[in-house]
């Protein structure tokens, strides 16, 4: 098909293959476009367009396989510098977790096809086959990641727009928000722990909220015994790249200073005196001043245990997640996950009246966000919230 001069053109090359012809700024430019013919003159008469607005983009072999290596690249550089988090960037876990993702699922299908080619159809095509053998929600997270790629490329000036923004987005269905332990379970659950080198650890998740990687990065001076406080401002990070490493907080909100009962803290007082005896080289029970001796600068309060032992050595996350799970399975909790002592903390508090404000502070979350995946019922608060309706009606549906 031809267009009058200086106007473009189009020629079909096969079944919904169509080569587009057009000039700007006195260059011949060729692009191959997949789709129907009526889409292919769309797409024509928007190159013409963006040469008219000053916003054409040249045509670029680039690949998607090539361009997301090269925005892993750009991820990674950005790292470098210790600043990301202030930034709002990814952190080093986040961006291998991208990584596999993108390279697990979407290079092997899309990545040897043009970047500039790629249609909004074919990733519906792809989520439709990813579903087929991936959850709702691992989908839609792809979903996420891949738009993010495609915007940056947007941003670099190699395609016009992003594809992904006209897919059909995929739904992430509803999620697993884990066991919900109630009082009397979590009571339990602490007592079949205790004497456990992870009992302290345990206690401290159940009975602050905090996540994981946020109680193994605390160090002894974010406890203020005096004031019965506890500051959480750091997170421990394992990444193939840096291995452990300390991280800022997710968000903002993740900086946060906790009131602590007078029992965890002479739980915790408990473990700081026998660090203070290792560091004095003294025996449990033997007579010394504790007064006079000062744990290391930047002293973690679960340092990792161990012959070669080291006030400020990090514990792997996932050593201690399997620990946990063996231990909580053979007390009766099967399936019970670390991240489901946080997700109680939060709804023992909700059903005890404490206002949602105050328990999204207290875990660093957003109030919104914490009442959609945080906020689980139990069954004890359901029979309490059924006896409360039960005194409203009594005497009115007889």
């Amino acid at each position: 098909m031809k267009r009058s001069h200086g106007d473009g053109g189009i020629d079909t090359r096969g079944e919904n293959i169509h080569r587009l012809r057009y000039r700007h700024d006195g260059r011949r430019f060729t692009k191959t476009f997949r789709g129907t013919l009526t889409a292919a003159r769309k797409e024509l008469r928007r190159l013409i367009r963006s040469g008219d607005i000053g916003e054409h983009i040249a045509p670029d072999k680039v690949t998607l396989g090539e361009w997301v290596d090269r925005w892993f690249v750009l991820l990674n550089r950005q790292q470098v510098d210790g600043d990301a988090r202030r930034r709002g960037l990814v952190s080093n876990r986040t961006i291998e977790k991208y990584e596999q993702l993108l390279h697990g699922h979407v290079v092997p299908a899309l990545g040897g096809r043009p970047l500039q080619s790629i249609q909004a159809s074919e990733i519906d095509d792809l989520y439709v086959a990813l579903e087929k053998k991936l959850a709702p929600r691992t989908v839609a997270h792809l979903h996420s990641i891949l738009g993010a790629c495609l915007k940056a490329a947007v941003r670099k000036g190699l395609i016009g727009n992003s594809p992904v923004a006209r897919a059909e987005a995929p739904q992430p269905g509803e999620s697993n928000h884990g066991t919900v332990l109630d009082k009397d379970q979590m009571r339990t659950l602490l007592e079949g722990f205790r004497g456990s080198s992870l009992f302290p650890i345990v206690a401290m998740l159940a009975l602050t909220g905090a996540r994981r990687n946020e109680v193994l990065a605390l160090q002894w001076n974010d406890l203020d015994v005096a004031n019965k406080t506890l500051r959480i401002e750091r997170a421990v990070e394992q990444s193939k790249r840096f291995d452990l490493a300390i991280k800022e907080p997710k968000t903002k909100r993740g900086k946060r200073t906790i009131a602590i009962d007078d029992d965890l803290i002479a739980m915790l007082c408990a473990e700081r005196e026998k660090l203070l005896r290792i560091c004095a080289g003294v025996p449990d029970g033997a007579p010394v001043d504790l007064s006079l001796i000062r744990l290391p600068a930047g002293a973690l309060m679960f340092p990792t245990p161990g012959e070669s032992f080291s006030f400020t050595a990090l514990r792997t996350p996932g050593s201690v997640t399997k620990a946990f799970l063996r231990k909580a399975a053979s007390l009766g909790f099967p399936g019970l996950r670390l991240h489901d002592l946080r997700g109680s903390h939060e709804t023992l508090l909700l059903d005890n009246g404490t206002p949602i404000h105050v328990v999204a502070e207290r875990c660093g979350h957003d109030p919104a966000v914490m009442l959609r995946s945080y906020a689980k019922r139990t069954r004890k608060a359901d029979d309490s919230a059924a006896a409360i309706v039960g005194q409203l009606s009594k005497g009115l549906l007889g």
